[in-house]
């Protein structure tokens, strides 16, 4: 298989982790026998620096001609302090989200034995914990219209939605669910707001289509609460873009590290693949960002592709790296390992290279090489 790739570095962390992503990818292609090519461009703020624009016409061209984008992180610490600067990054990324029509964030929750001690939960309450939320990502409260008082004391933020933005992800939330432990929970304040009654309306209406799935309604907040109380009973949450922006954050604190979780964004114009954690600009070229949200990232690129296969290598590499301790500072602050070496590990097993018998002292923190 031959695919072209997009692949846009960021800021802060993004260009260290998604370098070793190009790495698995590359041991992906050798072992199976593909062909990927990649084709670099610039978001964020590094493309404020070097064009004035936060999304460069040139890389929404680059995205559009390409079969996936793989994308690092974006922000920066002169930006986000600063409420009135009028270009920032994260402009970039909800344009290329509108241009390419990327219209359901798709991130999956998914907790490591390994990991269990790191996470604010309960041992109990983390056995089992596998869902996926649905997130829509075009539409709500970040697009609509805005407005200032012209003496500063009064602001407004319209949230709209339509009965198309609503379906075309509830049927892809509905047709996961179908592939996993079929129930789907539409998260939404339908007891408050007029659009999460057009949310509940519609759901329930597309929910027939697919009678082997079992629909839940909760709200908000309740589901803030459950997704703490007990993880384990969801298994694909279906909300709006600021209520998911906002839950997907809260259970990514359950799996103990923030650099675990990777994310897909689909739509209608392409398939953007990023891990969910932010810039990190304090840990910029230090080589200690933990690689395995860009990483899971990646093997969900492949599945996109259909090499289901190869993605099962990809996570298997990384659940071996956890398995046996080969982490990053975030998971272990003291006997951690480095983000470059943690990708070398990863690409040597996937290319089999790891020997049967592992003696860990023979493996240095920035060189992965077995003796």
């Amino acid at each position: 298989m031959e695919k072209k790739i997009a692949v846009i570095l960021g800021d802060g962390i993004g260009p260290e982790v998604t370098k070793q992503s190009i790495r698995v990818l590359d041991a992906i292609a050798k072992q199976f026998n593909h062909k990927f090519t990649y084709e670099y461009a610039l978001m964020g703020a590094d493309a404020i620096d070097k064009t004035g624009s936060p999304l460069p016409d040139a890389t929404i061209e680059t995205c559009l001609n390409s079969d996936a984008i793989l994308f690092g992180a974006i922000g920066h610490p002169k930006y986000d302090n600063d409420p009135s600067a009028k270009v920032r990054p994260e402009q970039g990324l909800l344009k290329l989200r509108k241009s390419l029509q990327l219209f359901a964030n798709i991130r999956p929750v998914h907790t490591f034995p390994a990991l269990h001690h790191l996470s604010p939960l309960k041992s109990k309450q983390l056995e089992g914990v596998d869902f996926i939320i649905y997130r829509e990502l075009t539409g709500g409260i970040y697009f609509g219209n805005k407005t200032l008082s012209e003496d500063g004391t009064q602001a407004s933020d319209d949230c709209t939605y339509t009965t198309a933005e609503i379906e075309r992800i509830a049927h892809l939330a509905f047709k996961a669910a179908q592939q996993r432990k079929k129930k789907l929970t539409l998260v939404d304040k339908a007891n408050v707001l007029e659009t999460s009654r057009l949310w509940r309306k519609v759901v329930q209406n597309i929910a027939p289509q697919y009678a082997d799935v079992k629909l839940d309604l909760l709200f908000v907040d309740n589901a803030a609460m459950q997704l703490i109380v007990n993880p384990k009973q969801f298994d694909v949450i279906l909300t709006d873009n600021l209520f998911g922006d906002i839950l997907s954050d809260e259970a990514s604190v359950i799996t103990g590290s923030l650099g675990l979780l990777p994310s897909a964004s689909i739509g209608n114009g392409g398939a953007l693949f990023e891990p969910i954690h932010g810039s990190y600009p304090q840990a910029a070229g230090k080589d200690i960002a933990n690689p395995l949200g860009s990483i899971f990232s990646a093997a969900m690129m492949l599945y996109h592709f259909g090499l289901t296969a190869e993605a099962a290598k990809v996570r298997a590499a990384a659940q071996w790296t956890l398995d046996n301790g080969f982490v990053s500072k975030d998971i272990d602050p003291m006997n951690f390992y480095f983000t470059s070496t943690i990708g070398e590990l990863i690409a040597d097993f996937i290319q089999d290279k790891i020997p049967s018998e592992l003696h860990e002292e023979n493996i240095q923190l920035r060189k992965s090489t077995i003796i």
